[in-house]
């Protein structure tokens, strides 16, 4: 048990010291804004895409078997789905075979591509043992309503072309401030995707 605790400690700081040299190569980042249930990809201050999500229905927060969505900076760890068709369901971060439709009845899964944050903070620490991802969902009526279990939920389109941009160390900050806090004052009404 020791040598598995001091393995798992070792590979954290890895990728706390792997985030910290990619971000200071790259002023890229994402803002996941609760309030407005909007994604922004910015570049140097630049807005690169904006787009509709879905946090927790279960409210904030990093405790395990909450189902809730946790606040502050965290960074991308890892990307699953390169080239898969859109709506691919992705079970354990592999593709299953089966692709859902937008909206298909009784279907919550994850779909398309899955993009798997770890927390920086202590009031983030648990998100990668978590699982929470950003992803695609079949349920894109309901993206803009705080719906999930506890992942930031994207339609299919609009997650396949973040992941595009998306490297990992990349910084994700989830934060109770609005999105106009963030935007520069020329784009803040730009916006990707319906």
């Amino acid at each position: 048990m020791v040598r598995s605790s001091r393995t798992i400690a070792l590979l954290t700081v890895a990728a706390i010291m792997i985030c910290r040299i990619s971000c200071a190569l790259s002023a890229a980042e994402i803002i996941v804004s609760i309030p407005d249930q909007t994604l922004a990809l910015l570049d140097q201050g630049k807005l690169i895409g904006q787009y509709p999500v879905s946090t927790s229905k279960f409210g904030l927060g990093d405790a395990s078997d909450t189902y809730r969505t946790p606040v502050g900076t965290l960074f991308v760890s890892a990307k699953f789905g390169d080239h898969l068709p859109a709506g691919t369901v992705i079970k354990n971060r592999s593709a299953t075979g089966e692709i859902v439709t937008v909206d298909a009845p009784g279907r919550d899964t994850i779909v398309s591509r899955v993009i798997w944050l770890r927390g920086l903070e202590s009031q983030n620490r648990s998100a990668h043992d978590r699982c929470i991802y950003i992803h695609g969902t079949p349920e894109e009526r309901r993206i803009g309503k705080p719906v999930s279990f506890g992942c930031v939920r994207m339609r299919s389109r609009d997650v396949i072309a973040l992941y595009d941009r998306v490297h990992i160390g990349m910084h994700v900050t989830i934060t109770l401030k609005p999105m106009s806090d963030f935007l520069p004052r020329d784009s803040a009404s730009f916006a990707m995707g319906p």
